[in-house]
């Protein structure tokens, strides 16, 4: 009986859903960088920072939540858990030493010093990040669409979640939500990063593993929906202490939830017989991507000569006459170079769908294109986030924040739609997954039209197009990349693409939002002056104005950044389009085997 339960713990310890389970409460509060909006004020107040120093730790934030090259890096050399234990100590030190300034409690230090700790805080996330996508794409080769669209979309709410914690932890002043940032997710990952490694999950595939992912996308989307109702309500009643405590209790129960897939699976399932795991694929044969370390050395020449010598036709035929025209192939080749009437030439490189090292991916037009697809696709969406507040504001919303909150609901779910039916697309089709991203871009073009009109209600349906398509870019990169370039160095790729995010928010956000705003600011300014005797009835009051930015109303602030970036948004979609046809080979192998 104890030998029986003992094995039950070890199944359990081992299982790869327990590993998933603990990357999601992981992500639920890496997305550090979603709470400085609201921390940002009380920085500002603490420190006496102008709007011009605050957007320099807003830029330093964004810097920190995308330049991953370290964490990439050191994924490679330490174990996954020594990575996630250096994102901790990060975010403990950046973000509490600022808490230390911001309460006195530490001298304060210049400006550049106070970007560095934001800058170091932040980039802790980018650990998280890494830590939980490598070991679960590992564990789930054959899902990763779902699997990388869940726990991208956990990190997007990660804002809501501290959020509502720190609301109903009911801390006497503001700066506390500093301290809970320091702290919280530097203890959550501690306590869970053990748990985050491979486990050879492709040796756990199950029949019931598309119920339990069904299961999760039920828990996401209430969670999504649940999340919703908690902030309108929140917003619009004025809600006893009581029953904050009582939602977010609930809350936590949604969260903890999914931990009944691994027990299930652990104690209460039947074990598979053994006979039933030597018909599982092995890693080298599920995976296309590590194709060439699985084969002798003159098997694996002669696999990249096929695939130089055979027809383009040939990808383009039925899955059992496909698979006979390259035998046939092999064989003449293996025969040729057998007698010597051959010479066959030795690959320089990996070919796609195999493992990829940073540079030798940086050299492949495929990269690039993925990379300047996401730049102009997410840098757009990105610029409505930081953006939407004065959007709104400037179509006459009081209610801004409103529309904050809507966004980072979208996007979740964008995350976890894209996910899943990108994995539709390949799994069902065999299609490039980028036909998703295509997709998802289109969506955002319509959505930068409504925020360009500025009809009635126009942003509440730009909100919901933005926010879902921005989200799916996360969904669908990664998994895109891993497939095109390998897991060996998953890490340092996914971190090296995470860079056209900032890259494209600074010149859509940075150059063109902001130089359009200011100039439609200017001409309101100049058409409708300020009357002299409000601009100089007080001394003070001068002074006030000087520093006060111009402000601008109406569509026309945002009309031509807008329409600016739904055209890139569409030459996105041209680029993501180049990758399908680029890559129907390399999906067609990977996953027209497993059509039936």
């Amino acid at each position: 009986m104890m030998g029986r339960l003992k094995e039950r713990l070890v199944s359990f310890v081992n299982n790869r859903w327990l590993v998933f389970v603990a990357a999601m409460w992981i992500q639920s509060c890496a997305g550090i960088g979603y709470v400085f909006g609201s921390i940002s004020p009380v920085i500002k107040s603490s420190l006496n920072y102008n709007q011009r120093q605050l957007s320099s730790l807003g830029v330093a934030k964004d810097l920190g939540d995308s330049v991953g090259f370290l964490a990439g890096s050191l994924s490679e050399i330490l174990p996954l858990w020594g990575a996630l234990l250096v994102g901790a100590l990060q975010n403990l030190v950046g973000y509490g030493w600022v808490w230390l300034i911001v309460t006195g409690r530490a001298p304060v230090l210049p400006l550049w010093a106070m970007c560095i700790l934001i800058f170091v805080g932040n980039n802790g996330e980018t650990y998280f990040n890494t830590a939980a996508l490598v070991s679960c794409v590992q564990n789930f080769p054959k899902s990763r669409g779902p699997v990388v669209g869940i726990l991208k979309g956990f990190a997007g709410l990660s804002g809501a979640i501290l959020t509502q914690i720190y609301t109903m932890i009911n801390f006497p002043d503001q700066a506390s939500l500093i301290f809970m940032v320091a702290v919280g997710p530097a203890m959550v990952v501690i306590a869970l990063m053990f748990m985050i490694r491979p486990v050879g999950g492709h040796r756990q595939v199950r029949q019931s593993d598309g119920l339990s992912f069904t299961f999760i996308y039920s828990v996401c989307l209430l969670l999504a929906a649940y999340l919703m109702g908690i902030m309108l309500l929140e917003d619009l009643v004025d809600v006893s202490h009581v029953l904050i405590i009582i939602l977010t209790v609930i809350l936590f129960f949604l969260l903890v939830i999914p931990i009944i897939i691994p027990i299930i699976l652990s104690f209460w399932e039947e074990s598979r017989h053994p006979a039933e795991e030597v018909l599982l694929p092995k890693p080298q044969e599920q995976e296309a991507g590590e194709a060439g370390y699985s084969r002798q050395d003159s098997q694996e020449v002669i696999f990249s000569e096929v695939e130089d010598e055979k027809p383009k036709e040939v990808d383009l035929l039925p899955r059992s006459e496909r698979h006979k025209r390259i035998a046939q192939l092999q064989a003449k080749l293996f025969q040729a170079a057998a007698e010597g009437a051959v010479r066959v030439k030795r690959r320089r490189g990996p070919h796609r769908g195999e493992d990829f090292t940073l540079m030798q991916a940086l050299i492949k037009a495929d990269f690039w294109l993925i990379f300047f697809s996401l730049l102009l696709g997410s840098g757009s969406g990105l610029t409505v986030i930081d953006n939407l507040g004065q959007m709104s504001e400037s179509l006459g919303y009081d209610n801004t924040h409103i529309f904050v909150s809507m966004i980072s609901i979208w996007n979740f779910l964008g995350r976890v739609g894209g996910g899943y039916f990108s994995e539709i697309v390949v799994r069902d089709y065999a299609y490039p997954r980028p036909i998703a991203m295509a997709v998802a871009q289109i969506v955002m073009s319509v959505g930068h039209v409504f925020f360009a009109m500025g009809w009635p209600g126009a942003m509440y349906i730009g909100t919901l197009l933005i926010g879902l398509g921005y989200g799916a870019h996360w969904a669908i990169v990664p998994a895109a990349a891993s497939e095109l370039f390998g897991l060996k160095k998953f890490g340092a790729l996914y971190n090296f693409l995470t860079l056209a995010n900032p890259a494209g928010s600074l010149v859509f956000s940075g150059v063109i939002a902001s130089g359009i705003y200011d100039s439609e600011a200017a001409k309101q300014a100049q058409q409708h002056p300020i009357p002299p005797q409000i601009s100089f009835s007080f001394f003070s009051g001068l002074f006030a104005a000087a520093d006060e930015p111009l402000k601008c109303v109406g569509s026309v602030c945002y009309f031509l950044t807008c329409m600016i970036m739904s055209g890139f948004c569409i030459v996105a979609a041209v680029l993501s389009i180049i990758l399908v046809y680029r890559t129907k080979s390399v999906y067609a192998n990977l996953y027209g085997k497993s059509r039936t």
